[in-house]
């Protein structure tokens, strides 16, 4: 095992399964700093991510989003809540996988469409609610399988208290720390 993999705590997933949430949790209990790669690229930006995906578009979005990734999977002793699409890059898939505790949010898409209807910070969604669960049906067929191919531990978030769902990853990022 590498330097990393011990230190660091990933989490993937789609958007609304609580990446941003679980992570600042988390980070206050271990006492790990926390970042949030979209909230990295706003920063760098100065603008929110739906501006940088309307005039860069996807591709171009994606790759920004690959060296944020790239950056902070970089540091040691860090979590990290990353882009639901970031997997879509096999660089940061493989950035991800061999410097840190892969940790899958997974979700429901019912649970998505509740969690998001109010965020207006989506690009991909439209916040039309028919249009929005046919969106995240597509994006789940996609990403799904690539979110339990790199990950070391899979967590279902749907109807789960933060501290339960904080509570199991610890457990298991120290269960692979002591083995």
């Amino acid at each position: 095992m590498n330097q990393y993999k011990k230190k660091n705590i990933f989490l993937i997933g789609p958007m609304g399964a609580g990446k941003s949430t679980i992570g600042r949790h988390l980070s206050r209990f271990l006492k790990m700093k926390f970042y949030d790669s979209d909230h990295e690229i706003e920063k760098r930006t100065g603008v929110d991510i739906n501006w940088v995906f309307d005039v860069e578009g996807e591709a171009e979005f994606r790759i920004r989003e690959e060296k944020i990734v790239n950056e902070l999977t970089n540091k040691v002793g860090i979590i990290l809540s990353t882009g639901g699409g970031s997997v879509l890059s096999v660089k940061s898939r493989n950035l991800l996988v061999s410097r840190g505790f892969v940790v899958y949010l997974r979700t429901t898409v019912e649970e998505q469409l509740a969690r998001t209807h109010l965020d207006k910070k989506r690009p991909l969604l439209s916040h039309i609610y028919s249009e929005d669960k046919k969106i995240l049906k597509s994006l789940s067929k996609i990403r799904d399988p690539i979110y339990e191919n790199i990950s070391d531990f899979i967590v279902d978030t749907n109807n789960q208290k933060i501290s339960f769902i904080a509570s199991s990853i610890i457990r298991n990022f120290r269960n692979l720390i002591e083995h």
